[in-house]
């Protein structure tokens, strides 16, 4: 007597691909998307196709973050070493052959496509990292904190002289945060922070003397110096280098608790907010919609950021509890650079805010993220039901 096989459906074929994603990181996600499209439509929605072209970007990373969803994190362990390599010849390479656009060197062109590769190292740094503590687990010693801190420096110090402080940032924040998981020492982050804490308030007490016309900041370049003598005192310059910040205060400030309303922003819509869609949407997000609106922004992030640790927590392995812990504080270093540059707290240095801000190549590296994130979580997930 033959056996018959019947064949499994279509759906039966396909389904495992869409089970097991996390539910409360997809809510975080749909949370913030809402606000973002919002946001965009109010901010953008007579700049051409901004609105259109904003929705096109988070589908796109939609896409990627399913993609991404379906590897497992020892997949994502495989491709570490070769992704961070791929990214650091390619820093190399704009060095020597770079595009160089308003005197930044940051951009590649292969003929067919012209690419950032900075952005690569958002994601590749943090897979490295958690990659070599994780081969290193159960014998972490100062020698390999010493390798990791090698691994960081390099693609940092080549973004950082393309130059792009904001992105070298990023890339800085996202290695320190899984070493910091990965168990260094507060020996070692306490000095840190006072040498930060008095750095700041040296700047402060002694901005007068500091920021005249011929004083060299050896550090730091011309235009980076002026960010941070702009942010300690925008009024020297109100209708030059302050004007940005000080228009994105006065909306922010104009907002009061409730906002003007969606669509009411006098100060986004008659032009005074600059790079309104982009690198300053929190401050017409906050005209409009006030401190409550900013507040629930806040707790969206909070959610986001909370969920993704949660994950983290419960994640089997040290390389995804590495990984997923250093992309939701990465999330966070997103949101509160953005948050503080647009409101006269920290320098700007061109960050979006994620989610809100317009940018194509901003959303496919957080699609990336949250396909890690989401990558891990159903590997718990599955291993739990097992």
């Amino acid at each position: 007597m033959n056996a018959v096989f019947e064949e499994p459906s279509l759906w039966r074929r396909i389904a495992p691909a869409f089970g097991g994603f996390d539910g409360l990181l997809v809510l975080a996600v749909l949370l913030l998307s809402g606000v973002g499209l919002l946001a965009i439509y109010s901010a953008g929605h007579d700049h051409g196709t901004t609105f259109v072209d904003h929705g096109r970007n988070m589908l796109i990373a939609f896409g990627v973050l399913f993609v991404v969803a379906q590897l497992t994190p020892q997949k994502l362990a495989q491709i570490a070493v070769p992704l961070y390599s791929l990214g650091v010849l390619l820093l190399i390479a704009v060095e020597l052959f770079g595009v160089t656009k308003k005197g930044a060197t940051r951009w590649l062109d292969l003929q067919f496509i012209v690419i950032q590769p900075s952005e690569i190292l958002k994601i590749a740094m943090p897979l490295m990292l958690a990659w070599w503590f994780q081969r290193r687990e159960g014998q972490l010693g100062r020698l390999d904190f010493a390798v990791a801190f090698v691994l960081l420096a390099v693609p940092v110090g080549l973004i950082a002289k393309q130059p792009d402080l904001g992105t070298s940032l990023l890339v800085l924040a996202a290695g320190l945060y899984v070493m910091f998981f990965a168990g260094l020492s507060w020996k070692l982050i306490v000095p840190v922070l006072v040498i930060g804490g008095v750095g700041v308030i040296g700047l402060i007490w002694f901005q007068t003397a500091i920021c005249q016309p011929g004083v060299d900041w050896v550090l730091l370049r011309d235009y980076q110096k002026h960010r941070v003598c702009t942010l300690l005192d925008p009024t020297q310059d109100p209708l030059g280098k302050g004007f940005h910040i000080i228009q994105s205060m006065i909306a922010i400030g104009s907002g009061g608790a409730t906002g003007k309303g969606f669509m009411n922003g006098t100060q986004t819509h008659l032009d005074f907010i600059p790079e309104r869609t982009t690198d300053f949407i929190f401050a017409a997000f906050a005209e409009e919609f006030g401190l409550a609106g900013c507040v629930a922004l806040l707790l969206a992030f909070v959610f986001l950021i909370f969920r993704g640790l949660m994950i983290a927590a419960e994640a089997p392995s040290m390389f995804s509890r590495l990984l997923a812990g250093a992309v939701s504080l990465s999330f966070f270093t997103y949101a509160m650079v953005n948050m503080g540059m647009v409101s006269g707290i920290l320098p700007v240095v061109g960050i979006p805010l994620p989610f809100v801000s317009y940018g194509g190549t901003a959303m496919v590296t957080l699609g990336l993220g949250l396909g890690i994130l989401m990558s891990i979580a159903r590997s718990s997930k599955r291993l739990r039901q097992s």
